[in-house]
């Protein structure tokens, strides 16, 4: 599909509610579902085959070049020219798309460039705020706009249904702030209230409210002048020595429907790509396969898409996936099982047809496995993670690793293991405030100067006894002596189950100089 350099918007909106303040906002009428195919409706007054062309022919934006902090943006740009050709280069199979999508809705071609200010148009990028995907969502925001999140899957990451909401969040913010687009794009980073209360101070004082007066956080102060700038060196790349990789005005993708659950391996095969190639048109799946609640469809390389659509109409559901026999034993239960075979109660459930949690010994479960070693699947989450930890681990003189236990998180390990906690997050790409999952092995970097492993802490630290008291716990007295509970498990030869009795007498390895 080729796009066209014009279109007109549409001035009508019924109303919706504001994520932030719950207020009841315009929003545009029959947005088109990210799940259906792209259509042009646009009049066709003359074509290009370049899509960076057609982009300048779409900026609509003041570029605000006399503001001292579009100049920053863009001198900052203009010196690492590599990062910009790198970063563009990464857009290439989603650009056409998301231009696309804001060409349809009459939107400026600036807000197709604003995953590169926010994250590189990498689809997999995670932020210590718990923003992810190429947009950037934190979960509270990705909840109130749609987007599904499960075990299987991240809405925020998949490239259809998070520009879908990103341009409907964008919309309302425009409209929110009545059509001022460098206000709606600020609240869009540091939220509408933030953006309204700078508004209200700045109108009680007589002071103009325009975003170049408004005073704003730091990082969205910086935010709008970033895209600014992209969208000048973009405007005039020649100018100023930034060589554009070259980007055909053609859709990349096409989506395939699959109408059920397949293992990502097994489609790769079929249509003869590398399997990482596949996820990347399809950073949403978090497993060796997509979820078996759906969505049901693939993006595939439109050149390739004929085979996957072949493959699929001569293969049932049932062979799309492989699957292991289990005879259940005594003692065992679906939580025990589901860690045996690395998945998760509810994918037991919904592979059997179970209601309950109940079970049989000498009954047979089915589970869903890949056909591939977990190796192969190397842009899932979990080898994203085991990619991001052996980096880590190749780059640092020392490292060790943590088993999480009942009652951890990162910032009492971080307290634990004497590291800072966007470190410890970043080494495992995590966010602070993720919660942990049992048995997760995480990676921890020491070195000599300040930095301690357990191991350390515990031959400087003091060894005392502690005789437990009535109304104590392991959390109370954790925090009391600044150790961790699976520590004071370890050192006592405990289990997370057992209850703490009065006058039960425990170890305690502590730095007398945190102790509280």
């Amino acid at each position: 599909m080729v796009l066209q350099p014009e279109q007109t918007t549409d001035a009508s909106h019924p109303a919706e509610i504001d994520p932030e303040t719950s207020q009841v906002i315009a929003t545009r009428p029959n947005i088109k579902k990210a799940s259906q195919q792209p259509t042009a409706t646009l009049p066709q007054e003359e074509t290009t085959s370049d899509l960076w062309q057609l982009t300048r022919a779409r900026l609509n934006l003041d570029p605000s070049l006399e503001q001292s902090r579009v100049q920053q943006q863009l001198n900052w740009y203009r010196k690492h020219p590599q990062y910009m050709h790198r970063t563009l280069s990464r857009a290439a199979p989603y650009y056409h798309y998301i231009l696309e999508q804001t060409a349809a809705r009459g939107l400026p071609a600036e807000l197709a460039l604003l995953p590169i200010v926010e994250s590189a148009y990498d689809p997999f990028a995670y932020s210590h705020g718990r923003a992810a995907g190429a947009w950037q969502f934190i979960p509270s925001t990705a909840e109130h706009f749609g987007l599904k999140k499960t075990w299987w899957y991240d809405g925020r990451r998949d490239i259809l249904e998070s520009t879908d909401a990103a341009l409907n969040y964008l919309e309302q913010l425009n409209q929110r702030f009545e059509g001022d687009w460098l206000l709606a794009l600020a609240a869009y980073n540091a939220g509408g209230g933030t953006v309204s209360r700078a508004i209200r101070k700045n109108s009680e004082k007589g002071l103009p409210t325009d975003f170049w007066s408004l005073k704003l956080p730091k990082e969205t102060q910086k935010y709008v002048p970033k895209l600014l700038a992209v969208a000048e060196l973009l405007r005039h790349h020649e100018q100023y020595d930034l060589t554009l990789p070259e980007l055909p005005n053609q859709a990349y993708f096409e989506v395939v429907e699959t109408e059920s659950q397949i293992d990502l391996a097994w489609a790769a095969k079929l249509v003869d790509m590398e399997l990482d190639d596949l996820y990347r048109l399809n950073p949403g799946f978090n497993r060796w396969a997509t979820d078996p609640s759906g969505p049901h469809r693939l993006l595939i390389p439109v050149e390739k898409s004929a085979l996957l659509k072949a493959g699929l109409a001569e293969t049932p559901p049932e062979k799309r996936l492989k699957w292991q026999r289990y005879t259940i034993r005594s003692g065992d239960s679906l939580l025990s099982i589901a860690k045996r075979f690395n998945t998760t109660v509810d994918v037991l459930r919904t592979s059997n047809n179970l209601t309950g949690s109940r079970i049989r010994a000498g009954k047979t479960l089915l589970i869903p496995s890949a056909s591939e070693q977990p190796e192969a699947y190397v842009l899932s989450q979990v080898q994203r993670q085991q990619s991001r930890q052996n980096s880590v681990k190749a780059s640092a003189a020392r490292t060790h690793y943590h088993t999480v236990q009942s009652g951890d998180n990162l910032w009492q390990l971080a307290r634990t293991y004497n590291v800072d906690v966007k470190s410890l997050a970043r080494w495992n790409s995590m966010a602070p405030g993720d919660t942990l999952k049992l048995g997760t092995k995480l990676i921890i970097v020491a070195d000599n100067s300040s930095q301690s492993s357990a191991s350390d802490l515990r031959a400087k630290s003091r060894k005392i006894g502690y005789q437990v008291r009535s109304g104590d716990s392991l959390h109370k007295i954790a925090g009391r002596y600044n150790v961790a509970v699976n520590d004071i498990l370890r050192w006592n030869k405990l289990s997370g189950s057992e209850y703490l009795q009065p006058g039960q007498q425990l170890t305690l390895y502590i730095d007398v100089r945190k102790a509280r």
